[in-house]
């Protein structure tokens, strides 16, 4: 049976609920268990079609059947390893490298840094297996169904911001290649812009042929990038005389206070490079089978895969020291000083897969969504992805990646202040005010639970306004200048125990259905299956 066989024309949702029939009443059997201790109920199905409102649901926002779900454990862990082996991964390391730590504690800052997100990582995916549902839906729940969109578009301006980046360093990589095997091309000062509209182009071409072509490019590219970037590491620090010399540089700080003042906002760069996934990793999970493949999935992908690349960019960027006199901190121009034409191309073409891997998986698949529940009924997930990929040029990327300054403590540091709120409030919600209960039907539907004030739960913005004022303010005070480099992590926590205290009136929450997606109709009683 075909899909469009199995759901309601209007609704197609509702294939959740196989057995019902709309033009009977609203009552419905379902099996409950297997074998002997199997046993029948009579449920009402929710919602009805004509419960759904147009503006807060699509196709693509919609819950994905259990029938669908077919993401497993490898899945997951390929999924993080694909978005892991990138170029920003490699400048976090090379970045760390530059400002003056030893390699030993650039490994220990990112690999710290990435067990820390991968808390918030878990418990967000959560309602995402659970309920089948996409991150600017999940999150109705605590902002309300029309409040979701300030942060689901927060949320969107910064992977808008992260595809620019992507797309500008798969633009370079194509224009060092050019360099590499016509040198007469660097006469040419429009060649950057040419290489990286045309990566450009190719990201959108990946876009419009949806998800299912990022569930295929992950699980066959991830092995081989991995096995790529340990053969470039093996050349270079073959090149500079070993792991050894390479190896042995020390850091720069010569004592502890000097270290942690390096350290810290570092952390916090580490974990807001994955902040923004943090949000929306819902977009994937809700195409799990189980909650076990995606909690074991990302716990072995995200910082094995992290740490093992960041250990590449580490001796690379170490290598080119000892080679150069000076760290080198972006590996496009470090590839493009090794004039060998066909181990730049090859090094080069892996970078590219490696871009075009992480930027369509991280950095599209959220603000499609985003952008989408801003008007379910007109932006599909594709006309999302075009949206997306216009702002990540308005966002001129080529100035985020100045230097690696600017990278780590503006870029990083600084949105990580607007996502550590949002997280707060997603999970004191979902985990401590809902206790993991969610009325599925409430989340699309207008007057229903999540209502609030006229769609939008004031609680949640002030809870979000005094964890990103608390965050943000000392980037402009310099005396409470600590806070700023906690961003993430203080924002995170004033927000999450703002909400909680707002919250505890029960007059502004939404109730809790004794079944997350069944409830039972009154009057009726379990009865045994027939054999």
């Amino acid at each position: 049976m075909s899909r469009s066989d199995r759901r309601p024309r209007r609704a197609p949702f509702l294939s959740l609920f196989q057995s019902v029939d709309f033009t009977q009443p609203k009552v419905y059997k379902r099996v409950i268990g297997k074998g002997p201790n199997a046993r029948s109920m009579i449920f009402s199905p929710i919602p009805r079609p004509s419960d759904v409102s147009n503006t807060l649901w699509n196709e693509d926002l919609a819950p994905i059947p259990r029938e669908d779900r077919t993401w497993g454990l490898y899945n997951y862990a390929s999924l993080w390893v694909a978005m892991s082996v990138c170029i920003p991964t490699y400048m976090l390391a090379s970045g760390l490298i530059a400002g003056g730590m030893s390699w030993k504690q650039a490994i220990f800052t990112i690999l710290l840094g990435n067990l820390i997100v991968l808390i918030p990582m878990v418990l967000n995916a959560h309602a995402g297996a659970k309920y089948g549902i996409p991150f600017p839906v999940y999150v109705r729940a605590s902002f309300g169904v029309l409040g979701a969109n300030v942060p689901a578009v927060l949320r969107a301006l910064v992977a808008c911001g992260w595809f620019g980046i992507q797309c500008w360093i798969g633009g370079q990589a194509i224009w060092s290649m050019t360099k590499v095997l016509w040198p007469s091309a660097a006469s040419h000062p429009s060649g950057i812009w040419i290489c990286f509209f045309l990566f450009w182009s190719l990201n959108m071409f990946v876009i419009w042929r949806g998800i299912q072509v990022i569930k295929r490019l992950q699980a066959l590219s991830a092995p081989f990038m991995l096995g790529v970037g340990l053969l470039l590491l093996f050349w270079i620090t073959h090149k500079a005389g070993g792991l050894g010399p390479v190896l042995a540089t020390p850091s720069k700080f010569h004592s502890t206070a000097e270290f942690l003042r390096f350290f810290i906002p570092s952390l916090t760069g580490m974990v807001g490079f994955w902040a923004t996934v943090a949000l929306n990793i819902p977009d994937f999970t809700r195409y799990a089978r189980t909650q076990r493949d995606q909690v074991l999935g990302q716990a072995l992908g995200l910082p094995l895969a992290m740490t093992l690349y960041a250990f590449i960019g580490v001796a690379v960027t170490s290598a080119s020291v000892v080679l150069f006199g000076h760290a080198i901190w972006d590996p496009v121009e470090l590839l493009g000083r090794f004039h060998q034409p066909l181990i730049a191309s090859i090094a080069l073409v892996a970078l590219l897969i490696a871009t075009l891997n992480t930027n369509v998986a991280a950095n599209v698949v959220s603000p499609s969504n985003d952008f989408s529940n801003l008007a379910p009924k007109y932006i599909s997930f594709r006309t999302g992805g075009l949206i997306t990929g216009v702002l990540g040029i308005a966002m001129m990327p080529w100035r985020l990646l100045t230097d690696f300054s600017t990278y780590i403590f503006g870029w990083l540091v600084g949105y990580s202040g607007l996502l550590g709120p949002i997280a707060g409030i997603m999970i004191a919600d979902y985990f401590i005010i809902r206790s993991k209960s969610l009325d599925l039907e409430g989340l699309y539907v207008r007057q229903g639970p999540y209502e609030y004030t006229r769609g939008v739960n004031l609680r949640a913005l002030i809870a979000l306004a005094a964890g990103v004022v608390v965050a943000l303010i000392g980037l402009f005070v310099p005396v409470i200048h600590f806070l700023y480099e906690y961003a993430w992590f203080v924002g995170f926590g004033v927000s999450a125990m703002v909400y909680i205290a707002l919250m505890l009136g029960p007059d502004d929450r939404a109730p809790i259905p004794p079944n997350p997606l069944l409830i039972p109709v009154e009057g009726f009683k379990a009865e045994q299956p027939s054999t």
